[in-house]
C-alpha cells in the first residue's frame, strides 16, 4: 500500500489536533494523585463529582481545564515550603466549588463567562494527616476552606491566574495550620 504524501499531512494535522485539544478535568488519563514520593502528598476522587462540576449552570465550561491538578500541585507546593524537614503530610482534596458561576441569561453569548459575586465564593473541602520524621501522627483532620468575602481586600496576585482565589485559600490555610504551628 503506497500512502501519498498529501496524505500525511491531514492525519499529521489531526493527531496533533487531537493531542492539543481541550483538556477536561474529568478524562480517564488525567492523574488523581500528585507529590508521589515527596513530603507532600494530595489525592482526590473523581472530580465529576466535585460541587463545581455537578452544580454548574454550565457544566460544559467547569469541565474544562487542567485546574484540580494545578490546584494539587499549589497545595503540595505550598505546604512543602511550610513543612520542617522530615515531616510528611498526605493532604485528600473531597470537593472544589471555585469561586464565581456561569450565570444563565437569555441570550447565549454569555454563558461561557464566570461571573463574580459574593454569593458564589470558593470553596475547597479537604483531609489531611500530618506525620513527623518517625511516622508518628502529629495532627489530622477536616477542613473547609472558605472566604465569604473573597471580592473584598486586595486582589491576589496575578489578576490573570483564573484560579487565584481557590489558590488563596490554599495559602491561608496553609499558614495557619503548618507555618504558626511551629
Amino acid at each position: 500500500m503506497l500512502i501519498r504524501p498529501t496524505t500525511l499531512l491531514p492525519i499529521a494535522l489531526l493527531a496533533a489536533c487531537a493531542s492539543t485539544g481541550p483538556q477536561w478535568v474529568t478524562d480517564a488519563g488525567q492523574p488523581h494523585q500528585v507529590g508521589e514520593g515527596s513530603p507532600v502528598t494530595v489525592a482526590w476522587g473523581d472530580p465529576e463529582q466535585f460541587s463545581e462540576v455537578r452544580y454548574s449552570q454550565n457544566r460544559y465550561e467547569s469541565r474544562q481545564g487542567n485546574w484540580v491538578v494545578e490546584l494539587a500541585d499549589h497545595i503540595a507546593e505550598e505546604t512543602t515550603r511550610a513543612l520542617p524537614s522530615g515531616e510528611r503530610v498526605e493532604v485528600e482534596i473531597l470537593d472544589i466549588d471555585r469561586a464565581g458561576e456561569y450565570e444563565w441569561t437569555s441570550y447565549a453569548t454569555n454563558q461561557d463567562i464566570r461571573v463574580l459575586r459574593d454569593l458564589y465564593a470558593p470553596r475547597i473541602d479537604l483531609r489531611f494527616r500530618r506525620l513527623d520524621a518517625g511516622g508518628n501522627l502529629v495532627s489530622e483532620g477536616e477542613r473547609r476552606l472558605t472566604d465569604l468575602n473573597y471580592l473584598w481586600g486586595p486582589a491576589p496576585f496575578p489578576s490573570s491566574d483564573p484560579l487565584r482565589y481557590e489558590k488563596r485559600l490554599i495559602d491561608q490555610w496553609v499558614r495557619k495550620e503548618f507555618v504558626t504551628r511551629r
